[in-house]
């Protein structure tokens, strides 16, 4: 059996070279405060919403940020694209 050089150091099978797996770690830093800060920021309004579903569904499953960013943008309370339908009575631009 053969062994490589960096297998010496190293006790399990790396099939990337050390140096490109450290060339990663700044993209894998930023992912990571990105996904801590979307979700924090998704969460605190679900807490405040009293969305108790949303703020589980956020809290156990991890999408990158792509869940947060749904919530954020079309489910949060206040949000610019509510769900709220508008019949004649409620539109603004109707009445005089």
């Amino acid at each position: 059996m053969v062994k490589s050089a960096y297998m010496h150091y190293y006790p399990f099978y790396l099939p990337f070279a050390p140096t490109l797996l450290a060339a990663f770690l700044p993209l894998f830093v930023v992912v990571a405060f990105w996904t801590v800060a979307i979700k924090g920021f998704a969460l605190w309004h679900a807490a405040r919403g009293g969305h108790k579903g949303w703020f589980i569904a956020l809290l156990f499953i991890n999408t990158l940020g792509i869940l947060e960013c749904i919530y954020l943008v079309w489910f949060r309370p206040g949000a610019s694209h509510s769900h709220r339908s508008l019949t004649p009575a409620n539109d603004s631009s109707t009445q005089a």
